[in-house]
Order: C-alpha cells, then sequence, then structure tokens
C-alpha cells in the first residue's frame, strides 16, 4: 500500500486508474489540474507521483520542475499521451524517474509503480508536533503522549493538513476539497463524524483536545 497522487485531467481515465488502484489497496488523491497539484506536493508528503504532461493549466513538465526545485525527491512516473521520443527526453530530464505511454494496460501500470516503489529513496522524514501529538509524514504513524495511535487513513490526512496549517482555523469546505477532493460527494456532517472519532482517539484525560472547535467557522490544531 502507497500514498499516490494522482495528477490527470481526463476524468474517464482518472477515473478508471482511481478504482484500479484503489483494488490495489493503494491511498490515492486526485486532482485534474497543475495548479492543484503543485499545491498538494507543497502540503503533503507522496510516496509516488503519477503526473499527465498534458494538464490544462501548465505542463506536466513545469509541475515536476517545480517539485524538484523546491527539493521534492518522491519518485514521480510521467504519462505522455504521445509515443514521443522529445516527450520522454524532456521528462525525464526534469526529474522523472518512468514514463507511460498512452493508452496502457493496468498491469503494466502496477508493475511500473512497484518497481518504483522498490528503489531507496532519499527523502528525510518529517515530524509535525502540536504539544504531546506528534504527526510523522512518512512512517504515517501518529504519538500521543509516546503512545500510538492508529488512525483510518482518512483521519490522518485530515490531521495532517490541520497540523500543517497551527493555530489556522479550517473550514469543513475547506477540509472537504483539499483532503477529500472537489468530486466528492461527501458533506460537512461527514467531517463532523471524522472530528469526533479524532477527537475520541486523541484526548488524554485531564487534558484538552488538540484540535479546538471555532463554532461556526471550523477546527484548530494549535502548536
Amino acid at each position: 500500500m502507497a500514498k499516490i497522487l494522482f495528477v490527470e485531467d481526463d476524468q474517464n481515465l482518472a477515473t478508471r486508474v482511481l478504482e484500479w488502484l484503489e483494488l490495489e489497496k493503494h491511498i490515492v488523491e486526485h486532482c485534474g489540474n497543475g495548479k492543484t497539484g503543485c499545491e498538494k506536493l507543497e502540503d503533503f508528503k507522496y510516496e509516488l507521483v503519477i503526473l499527465d504532461l498534458g494538464l490544462p493549466d501548465m505542463t506536466g513538465i513545469d509541475v515536476l520542475k517545480k517539485f524538484r526545485s523546491l527539493g521534492g525527491t518522491t519518485p514521480v512516473l510521467i504519462l505522455t499521451g504521445q509515443d514521443s521520443l522529445d516527450d520522454k527526453e524532456a521528462g525525464l530530464d526534469a526529474g522523472a524517474d518512468d514514463y507511460l505511454t498512452k493508452p496502457f494496460d493496468a498491469r503494466e501500470l502496477s508493475a511500473r509503480i512497484r518497481a518504483l516503489l522498490r528503489r531507496p529513496t532519499h527523502f528525510s522524514g518529517v515530524t509535525l508536533n502540536a504539544g504531546a501529538l506528534a504527526l510523522d509524514t512518512v512512517s504515517r504513524k501518529v504519538h500521543l503522549a509516546g503512545v500510538e495511535v492508529i488512525l483510518k487513513p482518512r483521519e490522518f490526512a485530515m490531521l495532517e493538513y490541520m497540523m500543517r496549517r497551527p493555530g489556522k482555523v479550517v473550514s469543513p469546505d475547506e477540509l472537504l476539497k483539499n483532503v477529500w477532493g472537489s468530486d466528492s460527494d461527501s458533506t460537512s456532517e461527514t467531517i463532523y463524524t471524522h472530528i469526533k472519532n479524532l477527537r475520541r482517539k486523541l484526548t488524554v484525560e485531564g487534558q484538552d483536545p488538540p484540535i479546538k472547535t471555532v463554532h461556526g467557522v471550523g477546527y484548530r490544531v494549535d502548536s
């Protein structure tokens, strides 16, 4: 299982790939344009990026160059719609680790993902802290007062998003857009349920819960 960012504007292809990768037990976040892809790469850590070169607002090469210029070392698999040596050469020169030409078989995609995930990586871990709460973005483990807390993938993603913005009030709509995705059918009630579960798991008797509610606005995690 790996945490994967998939940047692809073709919704039909994206749906098929998402369904396939989720069957293989990966945690996949999808976005359909380069700007959102860049934002997610700045805000979150992934174990693999699948990046289409033909995005509507900026090229996949530009996304990749920006990611590498900021020190990103996560493996990147580029997708190109043309069997062009120039496209492949440009992508590899910009820092891609592998490429796949559309159309492709899902089994070949899986094989390339497995190969990239087997490669040793060199990016250093980042631990986010809020009082007695510590979240490791690489091992994807959370500890409270030194004791590991088991979170579901979506709970972890919500907590990571808020802990990367200490002191900022995050609205339910912002969480839905950035953790669930803009095409999700989930509602603010979904956020409330997940926050309630997170609080239950992260509450230590005699201490305030790390997630604060700002009534009518959203939620906040203080550093």
